[in-house]
This record gives C-alpha cells, sequence and structure tokens, in this order.
C-alpha cells in the first residue's frame, strides 16, 4: 500500500512538473491564434498574426542571422573546443590546470560581464560592429562549454590508442579522424547541441556587440515586448513546433534520421553559404542608419522610403534613452537617433549633434506651432518632433468614482483603492507623480523637495500595496486587473480602444509632456539623405501610417485632427495640452541630482 501511495505521489509530483514546465508554452500558442491583440483576452480564432510574421521582413532577417550565426558559432567552436580539449591531454599538469580554469570564466562570468568586455574590445579596436562582431561573439562565448563537454571524454581515453595507430601505418590525421574522434563522439554532439542552443538563445551578448541593424530572434522578441504584439506567440509557435517535430523525427525513426543526416547537413551548408555570400553582396545604395526605440515605427514606411529614395535603411531599435546614449558613446555610429527630449538635451550640451537645415524640411510646415520651441532646444535648431503625449492616471470608470478624480494625483493614494493600483516602474515618471502632487516642479534640484517627494512614494507604497509595472500594464489593464494605473497617453489610447470602461486622467496639478525629437548626430556623413528621411516622416501621409500604427499623438496637427473622427479618437482626445501652464518637460538632471534619485529610488523599491 504504501509503495501504490508512493508511485501516485510520484506521478502527481512528475505531472505537476509538466504542467509547470508545458502550460505557458500552451498558453503562447493558443494566444498565437488570437484575432485581438490581447494575451489575456481571447476574442476569436485568426490567423492574422502568422499573416503579419511573414511579411515582417525584420522578424525574417532576425530568424536567418540567428540560425546562421548559430550554425556557423556551433561548427567553429566545436572545432576549436575540440582540438583544445585533445591537446589539453598532452600538456603538463600546471599549464593543464591553468588552461582548464581560464576556461572556466567565461562560464561562470555573468553574460552581461562577457557583453561589456568585448563590446569595449570591439569598440577599442575601431572594429565595426555587425553580424561578423555577433559571430565571433558567440565563437567565444560557445566554445569553452565545448572544451568541458569533450575533455572529460578525452581523459577516458587509453591515451596509447594513438600511438597504436601511428605505429599501425596511420598517419597524424589519419588517428585523429579514424580513431580519436570516433571514440569522442559523444561529448562532441553533446558539445555540438550546447553550443547551438547557448548560441540560438543568447541576447545579452548579442544586444551589446551587434550593430549596422543586424538582429537575431532575442533582440528582436525583446523590442516587441515595449508594447503588445502577439506576432512573438506565433515566432514562438513555430520554433516550438519545429523542435518538437525534429526530436519525434529523430527518436520514431532513427535510422531514416541517421542515413539522411548527411545529405541533410551537406544541403543545408551549402544553402547557409550560399544565402550568406549572396546576401552579403551590397549594391552601391546610398545607407542611412536609425536608431529608435523598440516597436516606435511602422515598418512599412521604412520600406516606402528605402524604395522612394532608392536607398538602404540600417535601422536599429533600443530599450531606453539610457542604453542608446551609452551604446553611441561606446563607438556605434548612427546617422538619425530618435531619443526623448531631456536625452536630446544632454546629446546637444556634449556636441554630439548637427543642427537642422530647416530648409530642407518642406514639411515642417505641418508641425503643430504648440508643441516647438521647448527649453531642451528652444529654436529646435537640433531636433524635430517625432511623437509627443503626457503622463497621467488610467481609471475605471466603473470602480472609481468621478467625485474622487478631484484629487489628482493624491487619488494614488486613496485607500479605498488600496491593492488596485499600478505604478509605473520608472524612476523619473514616479518623482514627477510625487513631486507635482506636492505642488513642486519635477525638474526640480532642491534636496529637501526630493526628500518630501521620497517620503511621498514611501507612504504611498506601505499604504497602498502597490504594484510597480512595466509595458506589461497594458494587457493588465485591458483586462481589468486593476482600478488605477499610471500610463504614458499613447498607451491609454490602445487600452482604451480594447476596453472601453477606462478614462484618462491629467490631473490639474500638472504633469509631464514629453517629445520625442528626430535628430543627426555629428558622425552623419550624409546630411541630405538624413534630412530626406525627417521630411519623409513629416509628411501627412506617412505621419498618419505611423500615429495610427504606433498609438501615439502625432506633432502634425492635421494627423491628429483628421485621427479624432476615427478608432483612434482616444489619440487625439487625450493629446497633451501643451499650453497649460503646470506641465512641464523633462530637463536633463547633473550627475550629483541624478544619482541622489537613483539613490532613493532604490529604496522606495527596497521592500
Amino acid at each position: 500500500m504504501k509503495t501504490k501511495k508512493a508511485r501516485i505521489a510520484s506521478a502527481v509530483y512528475i505531472t505537476l512538473c509538466f504542467l509547470f514546465f508545458y502550460l505557458p508554452i500552451a498558453v503562447t500558442m493558443f494566444y498565437s491564434f488570437n484575432k485581438s491583440k490581447s494575451l489575456t483576452n481571447f476574442t476569436g480564432f485568426s490567423l492574422t498574426w502568422y499573416a503579419r510574421l511573414i511579411e515582417d521582413g525584420s522578424i525574417m532577417k532576425a530568424v536567418y542571422v540567428s540560425i546562421t550565426i548559430a550554425f556557423f558559432a556551433t561548427i567553429l567552436s566545436t572545432v576549436l573546443g575540440t582540438i583544445t580539449a585533445i591537446g589539453l591531454s598532452r600538456c603538463r599538469k600546471v599549464l593543464k590546470d591553468v588552461i582548464l580554469n581560464v576556461n572556466n570564466l567565461p562560464i561562470m562570468n555573468p553574460d552581461i560581464v562577457t557583453a561589456i568586455g568585448l563590446m569595449i574590445l570591439f569598440s577599442s579596436i575601431m572594429f565595426e560592429k555587425g553580424y561578423l562582431t555577433m559571430l565571433l561573439s558567440h565563437i567565444a562565448f560557445c566554445t569553452p562549454y565545448v572544451i568541458t563537454s569533450v575533455y572529460p571524454k578525452v581523459r577516458n581515453l587509453d591515451p596509447n590508442v594513438a600511438e597504436a595507430a601511428l605505429d599501425l601505418g596511420a598517419t597524424p590525421f589519419q588517428a585523429l579522424t579514424k580513431v580519436l574522434l570516433p571514440m569522442l563522439k559523444d561529448g562532441i554532439f553533446a558539445g555540438m547541441l550546447l553550443a547551438f542552443t547557448m548560441s540560438f538563445d543568447d541576447f545579452v551578448i548579442s544586444y551589446f556587440v551587434t550593430g549596422n541593424g543586424v538582429q537575431n530572434i532575442s533582440i528582436i522578441v525583446y523590442n516587441m515586448t515595449k508594447r503588445t504584439n502577439p506576432t512573438i506567440n506565433a515566432l514562438s509557435t513555430i520554433v516550438i513546433l519545429v523542435i518538437a517535430l525534429t526530436l519525434i523525427l529523430i527518436n520514431v525513426t532513427p535510422a531514416i534520421v541517421k542515413n539522411a543526416m548527411k545529405y541533410v547537413t551537406a544541403g543545408l551548408v551549402f544553402i547557409i553559404v550560399f544565402v550568406s555570400v549572396f546576401t552579403g553582396m551590397q549594391g552601391a545604395q546610398k545607407t542611412l542608419r536609425v536608431y529608435n526605440a523598440g516597436e516606435y515605427v511602422d515598418p512599412a514606411m521604412l520600406e516606402a522610403f528605402e524604395q522612394e529614395y532608392d536607398c538602404r535603411v540600417v535601422y536599429e531599435t533600443f530599450d531606453s534613452n539610457e542604453s542608446m546614449y551609452t551604446k553611441v558613446k561606446s563607438g556605434a555610429e548612427f546617422d538619425i537617433l530618435i531619443p526623448s527630449d531631456y536625452m536630446i538635451e544632454r546629446l546637444i550640451q556634449e556636441n554630439m549633434l548637427q543642427p537642422l537645415d530647416w530648409s530642407l524640411l518642406t514639411n515642417a510646415d505641418g508641425l503643430d506651432p504648440a508643441i516647438m520651441g521647448f527649453a531642451y532646444d528652444p529654436d529646435n535648431t537640433y531636433s524635430a518632433p517625432y511623437f509627443v503625449g503626457t503622463v497621467g492616471i488610467l481609471y475605471d470608470r466603473t470602480v472609481v468614482s468621478e467625485e474622487d478624480l478631484k484629487d489628482g494625483w493624491e487619488l494614488l493614494r486613496n485607500e479605498k483603492y488600496k491593492g488596485n493600483l499600478y505604478m509605473y516602474d520608472s524612476e523619473r515618471d514616479s518623482f514627477m507623480v510625487a513631486l507635482k502632487a506636492l505642488g513642486y516642479s519635477m525638474n526640480t534640484s532642491d534636496k529637501e523637495e526630493i526628500r518630501q517627494a521620497y517620503e511621498w512614494l514611501l507612504d504611498q507604497r506601505d499604504t497602498m500595496e502597490v504594484v510597480y509595472a512595466g509595458d506589461d500594464v497594458i494587457d493588465n489593464m485591458i483586462s481589468g486587473n486593476k482600478a488605477l494605473a499610471v500610463v504614458y497617453s499613447g498607451d491609454a489610447a490602445y487600452i482604451m480602444s480594447e476596453n472601453p470602461d477606462m478614462g484618462y486622467l491629467e490631473p490639474a496639478e500638472g504633469t509631464n509632456e514629453w517629445c520625442d525629437g528626430m535628430v543627426i548626430t555629428d558622425a552623419c556623413n550624409d546630411t541630405e539623405l538624413a534630412h530626406q528621411f525627417i521630411n519623409y516622416m513629416l509628411s501627412y501621409d506617412v505621419a498618419y501610417a505611423n500615429s495610427a500604427y504606433v498609438g501615439y499623438t502625432s506633432p502634425i496637427l492635421a494627423v491628429t485632427e483628421e485621427l479624432a473622427g476615427t478608432d483612434f479618437e482616444g489619440i487625439n482626445s487625450y493629446a497633451p495640452d501643451f499650453g497649460y501652464g503646470k506641465n512641464e518637460v523633462f530637463r536633463y538632471q547633473e550627475t550629483e541630482i541624478k544619482q541622489y534619485f537613483a539613490d532613493l529610488w532604490t529604496k522606495v523599491k527596497a521592500y
């Protein structure tokens, strides 16, 4: 009886483990067929996101980059790792121990340390970042794992086997290929599989060492997570199915697979090499390098620009203004950047931008005069607006009373809504909320005012059971998981279009009016093409399509007015009122004040 209970308990345990591991995969696959963008509300069966995946050239390029990088990195790291492992067996003990300890360093190091080290290396020797730097980095990253897999097999070999082969007339190469390698094949195959998996899955190292628009699947998926994009689910489902089918074939028909493998491998090598060489042949087209935030442009507009101006756009994305600044300062060269207001001010102060020639920007006539001449660039000498918006409170009309809305930012400390609140996980925006609630400027450098804002946030944290959320707040608010959330106006417009119970409040105490702008770097060589791109993005048709795709307020006045009468009315209805005196635009912070804010924010989050 005890044995039976043990078997039942074991079966239950295994079942729970499988559910824990595979239920998220099943959910991902299920929502890849969802008609809407929501990741939690299934509104009907559709293949929309699979069609979008096929049509999106950037994703297909990323798939190609991931597969080819993983393939070449696996082959080369396996060769290097196997040779090294065999060589170690012939080394003196002291040298062998030193090499093995050095080999363990990149394995034990956090990926971020290796990534930054490789980035600094390539920048210091002025090596242009792109496909080759990613490939070299993956080889360096994977080789230690191959050595670790192969070396134990080498140690178990009889050291006299190779000598015996040579005595029997074999050449050193024959002794290696016909004697040693067959005996090491288990370790070599294990190393190859590990190397391929590490390379194909890698994000951190790839993110820091890439450039020239080269992105793998991990980078693309990371950028997609900035906004709700079910194309991720479609891509993940396809990858899962390919892996599952491969495993089934290997296990169900091993004999057929074994016989066909050499032909498949040879064909795959030929196709990859051919495509790599063919796609590497670039014409004499002009090239424009654009660096923008993730999920912040309609890809169709980039393709249309390439066709209209017979050029190639190398488009890369960043996850924050700070990471963009770090990459540019490390030596990465771009022609156009699209940063936020305070970062534009910093780039101007550090002489990293070229002035715009407004005579070439003929579409600038359509710009809303209210969004020109901000303090970070008073005469718009260096920047042209890209998108604008505000930060406000998204609230559930069925839960939050109209009377409570009069409290403004203090609504976020109303204990009636305890445990029912998302704060945006952003240091500057959270302190902005507190400072505005207290009647102070969000750009203050007065440490006493900042300290009071810190106390406000601590009190809110301790009394309201706050959940600090990132971009996942979008889907959570569509599902109505909380009654209140601090969000950007563009995200509010999208959420309200999916959930009509939601409303948006810009408190009377004022808020953050943000403006992201297009700037030309001092490293730009083709300023004519750069101005053509900016002018193109300011044209009515392009600005309309871009605003409808991304969901944020266009700086082109006619576009905002036109969208007010469509399904995108939220984009205009909650566009920033830039004439409102208490609203402000973030300014660049001096290092001491920035660090002071950062230290206090760390304490707010440390609970």
